[in-house]
């Protein structure tokens, strides 16, 4: 097939089938480009909860070293919050502003998925529009005198080539997207659960220092 019979092809669909590079080119470079940041983000997460895991003590020392290692990536905002609120001793209000900093960061794990969401849905729109408009054309050969009937087969036959490619980019974009679902919820459930693990550590930190106080307190009465 050559270049100029391609550009035969497209210009019968509507100039539909231009549009279908452009549609597969988002496709994979969204696709590509947020496989590369999930995967960076799920072993920057997993790997922070694993030391936070195995601290027997949370002090600022040790956010302040886990924080280096992940700095500018979403699950370091959490690991912020405690050193921006160093004297919050309520469990809840600590646990609300954690919440806060995960629900910021969610916006950004999951950032350019709609371009991905768009290109699946209307690739084959796109594609069907396409043939469409290309068994149009093919069908007005029935008013020519002395037309065969291979002509309107023809015509039919690459007027669903625009369908093709538009299913061919949805398939695509499909598996890629319910892909990168899994891994966003994946992000998101291990900045939850860093979440409720510094909660639970400095809360206890927390109450181990107001009991230290207080015996404090009664031996110098």
């Amino acid at each position: 097939m050559s270049f100029s019979h391609l550009i035969d092809l497209a210009a019968a669909s509507g100039g539909v089938l231009f549009a279908m590079p452009v549609l597969l080119l988002v496709t994979l470079t969204v696709s590509f480009e947020r496989v590369w940041w999930l995967a960076r983000l799920m072993s920057a997460s997993r790997a922070t909860i694993a030391r936070v895991a195995g601290l027997t003590h949370l002090d600022r020392t040790a956010l302040e070293r886990e924080l280096v290692r992940v700095e500018g990536q979403p699950i370091g905002s959490v690991l912020r919050v405690p050193l921006a609120f160093p004297n919050e001793h309520d469990h809840a209000r600590l646990a609300d502003l954690l919440e806060e900093a995960v629900l910021r960061e969610v916006p950004r794990v999951d950032r350019s998925l709609w371009m991905l969401d768009t290109a699946v849905t209307l690739a084959p729109l796109l594609g069907l529009l396409g043939t469409i408009i290309g068994m149009f054309n093919a069908f007005q050969v029935l008013g020519k005198p002395g037309a065969a009937p291979t002509e309107i087969t023809g015509g039919v036959a690459e007027a669903l080539i625009a369908t093709a490619s538009g299913l061919f980019i949805a398939i695509i974009g499909l598996i890629f997207f319910n892909s990168l679902q899994a891994r966003v919820r994946l992000v998101v459930h291990d900045m939850e659960t860093l979440k409720t693990m510094l909660v639970n550590r400095l809360s206890g930190n927390r109450d181990e220092e107001i009991q230290v106080t207080r015996s404090v307190s009664v031996r110098g009465l």
